[in-house]
């Protein structure tokens, strides 16, 4: 194997080959990195649910996937099967045959309201009680084996493999807001090890409804900023007061250098490293010296071969919640020093909002586009900048730019962090 096909450890380099994503914005590439870098808002009133009586009414839900009945399970099916038939079909491959492993990350999505309640109009009604104990006895006792297909965690994986005619045992996860990248980690590695020359990793998460919303607010982690919607997610700026719900995928197609150039593929990107760490310190919170977060950047940067001055672009986590926005800064701050304050850093959820399970994802795509087209998306409504976090968070504009990598920050509740460190294709 030529040298220019191994890393720095002599691992096989992993190449990007295929990108697809589905925001609130659009469906595809095209349709979103239009939006992105006009700075559009995909955050609207919700219309999918009654939200009277609710502290928010708004989200960037994905309404144009045709899902009828709605389940937040059948959606999240539609947006990984579209993100990765577009990724698929954009690496020159066969969407019916891609014959490569499967890395899903998916929400773990419980029973909407309308199937419990089928559940207990069947016959043989059991405890009178209200509850989790009734509704597992209600469904152990009916026969529904649509809605127990509907209640299996690698469900979604299972139907994607059968969709895509992918190879082995689909692998499903779950790392919280982290997962999307945690799924990127793995194929990453698959490839390094030799056990595929190829793969494909998705994010999704169709999963904003009522019971989900409730609970999010329960946390006070969500913006009640409902009168501008498009103005709510706020990353960075004084005045931000939490996330905003949304929904999407995001699919990246992973390939070694080799395999990828013997059929003569275009090349996206370079996965050039990653990081993780984990926070035990609370079940929401972030340690407060930021360390978990300082070691899943350092983690990656170390991965990939750098240095801190290496990275040229930063793509966010940057929620808008008060408290990840200034551990995120706190993070970075330590671990970039005073460059931090001339790296541009900016994050997509000002305008296609906390898409969860799918966000790392769908910014590990923004961040491979924003390096091969040289267009820095902008961080939208950030009209009052917080002196606690001196950024250069491209404000509200976007910026020609022609970084050579960038850094993906997740971070999800539960402690999970995960950085992914992008290099630009080679350029010929």
């Amino acid at each position: 194997m030529s040298a220019d096909l191994l890393d720095t450890f002599g691992r096989p380099v992993v190449a990007i080959t295929g990108v697809g994503v589905v925001t609130s914005l659009g469906r595809g590439v095209e349709e979103n990195w239009t939006a992105l870098t006009q700075g559009r808002s995909g955050i609207h009133r919700i219309t999918r649910f009654p939200t009277d009586n609710l502290r928010t009414t708004i989200a960037g839900t994905v309404d144009f996937m045709d899902v009828e009945p709605w389940s937040g399970i059948d959606l999240s099916f539609a947006l990984a099967e579209a993100a990765g038939t577009e990724a698929i079909q954009s690496a020159g491959l066969d969407a019916r045959r891609f014959d490569a492993p499967l890395f899903l990350a998916a929400p773990p999505i419980e029973l909407e309201w309308s199937q419990r309640l089928y559940l207990d109009s069947l016959p043989d009604a059991v405890l009178e009680e209200a509850g989790y104990d009734r509704l597992m006895l209600l469904a152990a006792r009916r026969h529904a084996p649509d809605i127990y297909r509907l209640t299996l965690f690698g469900g979604i994986s299972e139907r994607l493999a059968d969709s895509f005619g992918t190879r082995g045992l689909p692998v499903t996860l779950s790392t919280a807001c982290a997962s999307g990248a945690t799924a990127i980690q793995l194929g990453i590695e698959a490839i390094r090890r030799g056990e595929t020359s190829r793969a494909i990793a998705i994010g999704t998460d169709g999963s904003v409804g009522a019971e989900a919303l409730v609970r999010f607010s329960l946390l006070s982690a969500l913006s009640t900023a409902n009168d501008a919607p498009e103005k709510a997610s706020r990353p960075f700026s004084k005045d931000r007061n939490g996330f905003v719900m949304a929904e999407g995928a995001g699919a990246v197609v992973l390939e070694s250098l080799e395999a990828a150039r013997a059929r003569g593929a275009d090349i996206l990107g370079i996965m050039l490293g990653h990081g993780e760490s984990a926070d035990d310190f609370h079940r929401t919170r972030s340690k407060p010296d930021a360390t978990p977060i300082v070691a899943s950047i350092q983690r990656a940067l170390a991965d990939a071969g750098l240095q801190p001055e290496d990275i040229g672009y930063i793509n966010a986590h940057g929620t808008s919640t008060p408290e990840n926005d200034r551990m995120e800064y706190t993070g970075l701050s330590k671990v970039f020093g005073d460059a931090v304050i001339q790296t541009p850093i900016s994050s997509n959820k000002s305008m296609i909002g906390h898409t969860l399970t799918a966000a790392g994802a769908i910014e590990a795509v923004f961040s491979t586009l924003t390096l091969a087209r040289g267009v820095l998306p902008p961080t939208i409504n950030y009209d009052t900048p917080d002196p606690a976090i001196p950024l250069d968070t491209v404000p509200n504009a976007a910026r020609k730019a022609e970084p050579t990598t960038a850094l993906s920050n997740s971070f999800g509740f539960g402690g999970q962090n995960v950085s992914l460190v992008v290099g630009r294709a080679p350029r010929d």
